[in-house]
């Protein structure tokens, strides 16, 4: 691997005689690794080789399987993460009580991994937004939400400084900014091949404009955490010094064993794939010491479902009475949790471009449709008809192909095709036909060997 000579002579500044091994990792293969979804369980979990040491739900790969025809993947049982921002959870668990009832915004969060990292470990009082400011990769983040299956969240498509009217309001911000891309030179060559010493220069400052906002967001005596992807100081340690200098708030420093390999910094934490198995990452956590916490009122402005149809709904739900219910202009029902209505409300006001919640169906006429963010959410009711499919017809449900199950005695009306006890999604059985409800969008279009 031919590194650019600026970033070699900047890394022998960093590294010194560590930065011959440095070299050398950067020739190894990428390490394979995913995190089990602590809400869901797969009967058959994938084989692991070790755990990540810095999160006991995660796991190494003896290789890379692939994971498009793995059904349990489209179902949310796992993600397929790099471990070293994994440490984030980490960071999160030490600097705050995720015992409480939290309110979580990840800033730029597409296209997800950081975003399910943060809603496994908030409860169901809790509330994450989701926040991607390029439209182009909404679509795949909300779809990795669903997977997860947790309900309390909205995914918005907003600038970090079109947020003011949400100042105070948030206990956690992970801003997971924009960078130059140093630690993905082993994974992604594209990455070395685009990095600059003015591309460097052009990051940090816009790591500054979205810092300053997020700092914004946080509530006194919140957290902010801020992350990157890169090496160098100026993206990072200096980034994170301005913070402390611009506004109110202090480090939060961490308790790491020596044996993770983490390299601690006067501010924040790095990564180094010469000594931790995991590609380049930086991780700073903050508090903020002073500000305003906002408490603002609100009411959401949607339609509220007749109590004749939440009726209906309730058999849907594992816990329906903890839901309200509202219904948007184009029909969809969405529910949201009873104790986080203001909270929804606040944030429908300030956010513009975003989404209204657990989307869970709409009535047409009289007959309720179901989602698909219902089918995978760990709202649903346990008790409602499944069939559990082989993994050839599993693949062939989320190719939305016909099925070899013999399904004639199965009785009309809806049903969840599962995998290993996972749920996939709805079909709907009417006579001898069945009626696949995958969003066509969501389709495996590779082959699938025989």
């Amino acid at each position: 691997m031919k590194l650019p000579e600026a970033f070699s002579l900047q890394m022998q500044q960093i590294l010194g005689e560590e930065y011959p091994a440095f070299v050398e990792s950067l020739a190894e293969p990428t390490p394979v690794t995913i995190r089990l979804n602590n809400r869901k369980t797969p009967s058959e979990p994938l084989a692991t080789q070790e755990r990540v040491l810095w999160h006991s739900d995660a796991y190494y790969l003896a290789e890379r399987p692939v994971f498009t025809l793995d059904p349990a993947f489209h179902a949310g049982a796992y993600y397929v993460q790099e471990a070293s921002s994994m440490f984030v959870a980490e960071a999160i668990r030490q600097a705050i009580d995720t015992s409480k009832a939290l309110k979580v915004m990840d800033l730029c969060a597409a296209p997800g991994g950081k975003t399910t990292l943060l809603a496994s470990l908030l409860n169901n009082k809790s509330l994450l937004v989701a926040n991607e400011v390029i439209k182009s990769r909404v679509g795949v983040l909300k779809e990795n939400l669903e997977k997860w299956g947790f309900p309390n969240y909205i995914v918005s498509n907003h600038d970090s400084e079109e947020m003011i009217d949400l100042e105070g309001f948030f206990d956690i911000v992970l801003t997971d900014a924009p960078c130059s891309g140093e630690g993905l030179f082993r994974k992604d060559p594209k990455a070395m091949n685009e990095w600059s010493e003015n591309n460097v220069q052009i990051c940090c400052a816009r790591q500054k404009r979205i810092l300053q906002a997020a700092a914004m967001l946080v509530a006194p005596g919140g957290i902010l955490c801020y992350s990157t992807c890169t090496y160098n100081e100026k993206e990072n340690e200096l980034n994170a010094q301005w913070l402390t200098q611009v506004a109110d708030f202090e480090p939060v420093e961490l308790e790491i064993p020596a044996e993770w390999g983490i390299t601690a910094r006067k501010y924040g934490y790095q990564f180094y794939p010469h000594k931790t198995k995991g590609e380049g990452f930086y991780l700073a956590v903050f508090r903020k010491t002073r500000g305003d916490k906002q408490e603002a009122k609100g009411k959401i402005k949607l339609n509220r479902v007749p109590q004749k149809k939440i009726e209906v709904l309730k058999e849907w739900l594992q816990t329906p009475d903890t839901f309200e219910y509202f219904e948007k202009p184009d029909g969809q029902i969405v529910a949201i949790p009873a104790d986080l209505t203001n909270e929804y409300a606040v944030l429908f006001r300030a956010l513009h471009k975003r989404s209204s919640g657990l989307e869970i169906g709409q009535f047409k006429g009289n007959d309720f449709i179901p989602s698909h963010d219902l089918a995978l959410s760990t709202a649903i009711a346990q008790n409602l008809p499944a069939i559990e499919l082989s993994k050839d017809d599993a693949l062939k449900f989320l190719k939305r192909e016909n099925l070899t199950t013999d399904l004639s005695e199965q009785p009309k009306g809806w049903l969840l095709a599962r995998y290993q006890g996972l749920n996939l999604g709805f079909m709907k059985v009417i006579g001898g036909r069945i009626n696949n409800y995958l969003p066509k969008e969501w389709r495996i279009r590779m082959d699938i060997p025989e």
